[in-house]
């Protein structure tokens, strides 16, 4: 399948305390490039998300959001940790023991000693698997809508294939008239420029210009080069670079064909042909 450079997918799971966010969008770019914008909380999970996108996008510039949002719907149930103020409570007696003037600790000081109230945040191992767990469903959604976008536009690449092959073969029935009418003009010219010429020296000459001017190799080339990106469009996967080289040799043979040619109706249809090329291009920009 054919995949867009271009996605979003944004999911939420609700952990109880809180609510995990998770965004994801690319743009166009030459290569993968990642980067993240997530909350401090979550920042030890950047490397293994790295690794999961990296997993299934080869490229775009692609954004990863996350946050951890607070319930607010969920009172916190506060509650000391009683281990903790046990040593603290032997430590304030070991320091009064030597200090007897020491002002004793206020409830409100063993309370704000760090640890001391139970920390009711989900532990980094599950919340690791949760959000791991999310991230996967974040990237499937992401993946499948980069492979919508994409078969759009490989359906419009291919539409604008067929009309290139309709026009290679609207050309070539054109080529012997338009050559022997060529042909007839040059001599022409030339007999009336030196009459003294000898014919048989007016066809040699006549002959060996038709021959340079006779577009039916580029029509060929043209060809060939059409099916090869129906072939890489059907083989799908990450065809961008290759049908890009594949628009290139597209337009050489393009302008090839616009530069030799003798006839108006052939000029038409090779001026067509550029513009098709051009439009395939810009839709090619945005495949993976």
């Amino acid at each position: 399948m054919t995949h867009s450079m271009t996605g979003y997918a944004a999911v939420q799971r609700d952990l109880g305390l809180a609510s995990l966010h998770l965004e994801l969008k690319s743009v166009n770019s030459r290569y993968l490039d990642i980067s993240f914008r997530i909350g401090e909380e979550l920042r030890f999970l950047e490397m293994p998300l790295r690794e999961l996108i990296a997993a299934r996008i080869s490229r775009g510039k692609v954004e990863c959001r996350g946050n951890l949002v607070s319930s607010s719907a969920v009172p916190r149930e506060l509650a000391p940790n009683a281990a903790l103020l046990e040593q603290l409570g032997q430590l304030q007696a070991s320091v009064r023991a030597l200090l007897p003037e020491a002002a004793p600790l206020s409830v409100a000081e063993a309370l704000r000693w760090p640890g001391v109230l139970a920390d009711q945040s989900l532990p980094q191992e599950a919340l690791q698997a949760e959000c791991l767990a999310l991230a996967a469903t974040a990237i499937d959604e992401f993946v499948a809508t980069r492979a919508r976008e994409g078969a759009k536009l490989a359906a419009m690449i291919a539409e604008r294939v067929v009309r290139m092959r309709e026009l290679v073969a609207e050309a070539e029935p054109l080529l012997p008239a338009a050559l022997a009418e060529y042909q007839e003009r040059l001599a022409n010219k030339l007999r009336e420029a030196a009459a003294s010429l000898d014919e048989e020296r007016i066809r040699q000459e006549v002959g060996v210009y038709a021959s340079r001017i006779d577009v039916a190799e580029e029509l060929s080339r043209l060809t060939a080069h059409l099916g090869e990106v129906e072939r890489v469009l059907k083989k799908g996967g990450a065809v961008g670079k290759r049908l890009d080289f594949l628009m290139q040799e597209l337009n050489r043979e393009a302008n090839t064909l616009a530069s030799k040619s003798v006839s108006s109706l052939i000029t038409a249809i090779a001026l067509e042909l550029k513009l098709l090329i051009e439009q395939m291009r810009e839709q090619i920009q945005n495949l993976e």
